[in-house]
């Protein structure tokens, strides 16, 4: 279902019957035009083999058009790079030093870029900003061919979702329309989502990643951009934002006093709001003039065809040979329809998962989809997924992430895998999972019956009795249970939606008919059975690309690409891009409390003792912590980067471990009636965390709430967790 915020309702309806206003929508200022002139430049003129050295502030100052010869590798694209910028930062350094008398023909050249008034501090700054731009020209052609496949689905997503269909363009600047397009920092596919912030609308796993087929992360994106105009209320911002994240354009707006893009392009001057950030929109505005007159730039074009395909879903677990077989494709065909698929569906180890929406030539299902599956043997068709025995540890994930995704605790990894600390893993490694027997963890609520289990063994792994497990379960006869089986291990009154914080936890300010206060409790939800405790995490976590507009660096380039350091604008991770919550530290020192924190969580963070934050805020012994609220920090033991990454681990991991589990489907606007609690709703008739509530209310105080105000409450759906395969006849014992 798509994503329909509240507040583009109205836009939606004036975007369907008017199209004529997606200019009003969608502005192209004339104070940014030779930054749009630039990027069409790029897009359109020149080709890959050559480069614009240019100022990376002011767009229209080039000094040269630099050649780079067909097949030259990445290094030697940086060596070409790094020798033409050392030669114009040779060259502004010298006119800024000398008297700019007796000046040679190159130098008269370069100062004549330059405004006759220019100063020699100006100069120096601009020594410092000299950029590399590969053109994209030979790129954009081909994926303006390449479009031509995807594009109605595109456009009808868009409409879905309430977004201006001119983003159909969007692709161009994020991978030139080339679903294959991987980046060095992990983004995938045609909209360069990264894992985290793909999983809130995706499943992305070992499995199936669809970030990789164009329709369905076409669908993710739209739901993504209507997220962020439903924060930002101004199309210009949620399109930067799908680069610089939606908590990066409020802290713009609320610093400069004002929405308008052209602006904060101009004037923003936060640390991570670097070239990538500061020039998504005009080069999208550029893409957009390029895609709409393609044959002005490029002549004559013919266009992918969209396929004829036909959208069917599985009905049981099966392997891609017996579709193969059964739809009469080879394993290329099946697999170029279905590239949301992994390795491991092709190669065997997986089956397909139920429920999966599986593309087929339309030629493959001419006497129906639904008899084609009929036909296909029993013993061929699973209730279940093959076990996952061991895990390779993939970049950015923490042991709470993986604990949710295979439906264990984190006790148990730890014990399993001999960890010291379950703070502690790296990329890459290998860890072993409670598949094969182990001791099942105390935290665990449910079991699935495998291959070989009885009732006895599975009692002993629980630490319970025998007779305690069949009566939970109500099992007739203890000798008779089924490979797929789930069984209660743990009864009702021990499964709550969420967990008790410390006594410390920020709580919800009270409400004017509820004077005591309501403690955040989501720190965990519903089904994870133990708190994400969280301290200083060992997890690689994204680098945020500074310069480059893109972050597939493959369809961009730009040498000087880096990790900006964390500070008053501090990159916030890719799950954090589209949480608008302020994590920030002020130039005062303070900080917003935000939904699952703790006065503990910051003593910690900053390495010192609780009783010191109290006494710096004027704190009582359990006073609690209110949302919204500004508290004071001491940063005697580290500095402010430091707590910045550790509080921005603390809840990239929380978001993450949620997503494995969930997703969000759409949004339900709820007026408020008199006597009602926000924080009712949220755990009871809603249940969402209070976080994430928040991500779509950020401006709401929900301790001042009044009858007939509007709260916008997400609406989620669970992701079907399998571990284990299952016959439909198969028997354990």
């Amino acid at each position: 279902m798509a994503l329909k915020p509240v507040r583009i309702l109205a836009a939606l309806m004036v975007l369907l019957t008017t199209p004529a206003v997606a200019s009003d929508l969608l502005p192209s200022p004339a104070g940014l035009q030779t930054e749009i002139t630039f990027w069409k430049r790029i897009f359109a003129e020149v080709p890959s083999t050559e480069a614009l050295v240019h100022d990376s502030r002011y767009l229209g100052v080039v000094y040269e058009v630099a050649q780079i010869p067909p097949g030259t590798s990445p290094s030697g694209r940086r060596r070409i790079a790094d020798q033409v910028r050392g030669k114009y930062r040779k060259l502004l350094n010298e006119l800024a030093q000398n008297s700019r008398s007796n000046l040679n023909r190159e130098q008269q050249r370069v100062l004549a870029m330059w405004p006759a008034n220019v100063s020699s501090d100006d100069l120096q700054q601009a020594a410092r900003r000299i950029r590399f731009q590969q053109g994209l020209a030979d790129r954009f052609h081909d994926g303006m061919v390449r479009s031509g496949a995807w594009k109605p689905h595109i456009v009808a997503s868009l409409q879905a979702s309430g977004v201006p269909t001119e983003l159909v363009a969007l692709p161009h600047v994020e991978s030139s329309f080339n679903p294959e397009a991987r980046s060095h920092v992990g983004a995938s596919g045609l909209w360069q989502f990264t894992r985290s912030t793909g999983q809130r609308f995706m499943q992305i796993d070992h499995v199936v990643d669809e970030r990789r087929d164009p329709f369905l992360s076409s669908e993710a994106a739209a739901k993504l951009l209507a997220y962020n105009y439903s924060i930002l209320e101004s199309w210009p911002l949620a399109i930067t934002a799908y680069n610089h994240g939606v908590s990066g354009m409020r802290r713009a707006v609320k610093k400069l006093g004002t929405n308008d893009i052209e602006d904060i392009i101009r004037n923003y001057d936060g640390r991570t709001f670097g070239f990538a950030s500061r020039n998504f929109y005009v080069a999208f505005l550029a893409a957009l003039e390029i895609d709409q007159n393609a044959e002005r730039y490029f002549g004559p074009l013919s266009l992918d065809a969209p396929g004829k395909d036909i959208l069917v879903k599985t009905p049981d677990y099966v392997a891609a040979t017996t579709l193969q077989i059964a739809f009469r494709l080879t394993a290329s065909e099946l697999r170029s329809y279905n590239p949301a698929l992994m390795p491991s569906v092709w190669d065997g180890t997986k089956y397909i998962p139920k429920g999966f929406r599986l593309r087929l030539p339309e030629y493959a299902v001419s006497t129906g989809a639904t008899r084609v599956f009929a036909a296909i043997p029993d013993n061929k068709r699973f209730n279940g997924q093959t076990p996952d025995l061991y895990h390779k540890v993939q970049r950015g994930e923490s042991l709470s992430v993986i604990a949710a995704r295979y439906d264990t605790s984190i006790q148990e990894l730890v014990s399993l895998n001999g960890l010291r600390s379950r703070h502690r893993i790296r990329s890459g490694q290998t860890l072993r999972l409670p598949y094969t027997g182990q001791t099942i963890g105390a935290g665990v609520e449910t079991y699935v019956v495998r291959n070989g289990d009885s009732i006895s063994k599975i009692a002993t792994r629980a630490g319970m009795k025998e007779r305690d497990l069949v009566a939970l379960n109500s099992l007739s006869n203890r000798n008779r249970i089924y490979a797929g089986q789930v069984l209660r291990l743990r009864g009702p009154e021990v499964s709550a939606m969420v967990a008790p914080e410390p006594a410390e936890s920020a709580v919800l300010a009270p409400e004017p008919a509820e004077p005591v206060p309501l403690v955040a409790r989501d720190v965990v939800y519903e089904e994870m059975s133990e708190p994400l405790v969280v301290g200083v995490i060992e997890i690689e976590t994204q680098p945020m690309v500074t310069a480059a507009i893109v972050l597939n660096e493959s369809i961009i380039e730009e040498i000087d690409v880096g990790v900006t350091p964390i500070g008053e604008e501090a990159p916030i991770g890719d799950v954090l891009l589209a949480d608008p919550s302020d994590y920030v530290v002020a130039d005062d020192g303070t900080i917003e409390v935000q939904a699952a924190e703790t006065l503990g969580h910051y003593a910690d963070w900053l390495e010192i003792r609780t009783q010191q934050l109290r006494d710096l805020n004027g704190y009582s012994f359990r006073q609690p912590l209110v949302i919204g609220h500004r508290l004071r920090l001491s940063f005697s033991e580290v500095n402010r980067e430091t707590f910045m990454a550790r509080r921005i681990a603390h809840h990239r991991e929380i978001q993450e471990a949620f997503f494995v589990r969930y997703r969000i489907t759409e949004t339900t606007a709820h007026n408020l009636r008199r006597g009602e609690s926000v924080w009712d709703l949220t755990r009871q008739r809603y249940k969402v965390p209070v976080w994430l509530l928040r991500q779509y209310n950020p401006d709401l105080d929900i301790g001042r709430v009044k009858p007939g105000m509007q709260v916008v409450f997400p609406q989620i759906e669970r992701i079907e967790m399998d571990s284990s395969p299952r016959s439909s006849l198969a028997e354990a014992s």
